[in-house]
């Protein structure tokens, strides 16, 4: 890997990024529709971590407000020729900070189930063993209160 570059995207030309690494990462990778994977909280107002490898996209997320005191976090991405890297943890303490700055006190995520132990290392705890549908992935919302 190269120098290791992070965007905080608002901007049309850096949601570019964030947009190339979900269509290579979920678009092509699990087959979603393009429609699927893009929904109404893309665009303006929602914010997007973007992780550059030597100026190429190879991870993000995003987030949008839920309520005044809490946000959703989601689309987390990570191209699969960087899994195994730590770019996932990198890309969630770059969310936690800026979210923190935005004044945010409580992040919400649904996980795919495959993935909640990521998140509980990174201090996220089950609202409930409830399983729900998120597109085609079984999902269990997550929270996280930050400091």
């Amino acid at each position: 890997m190269d120098k290791l570059e992070v965007i905080r995207g608002e901007e049309e030309w850096q949601r570019a990024g964030a947009y190339s690494v979900r269509i290579q990462g979920m678009n092509r990778q699990h087959g979603l529709s393009l429609r699927d994977e893009f929904d109404e909280h893309d665009g303006d107002g929602t914010r997007y971590i973007v992780l550059l490898d030597g100026g190429y996209p190879v991870a993000t997320c995003r987030f949008y407000e839920l309520s005044p005191e809490s946000v959703i976090l989601g689309r987390v991405v990570v191209l699969p020729e960087y899994r195994g890297k730590k770019l996932g943890d990198r890309l969630m303490r770059e969310a936690e900070q800026w979210i923190g700055e935005c004044g945010y006190r409580e992040i919400v995520i649904d996980s795919r189930v495959v993935a909640v132990g990521f998140y509980e290392k990174l201090g996220f705890r089950a609202v409930s063993g409830e399983v729900c549908k998120s597109g085609p992935f079984d999902c269990i919302r997550m929270t996280k209160t930050l400091r």
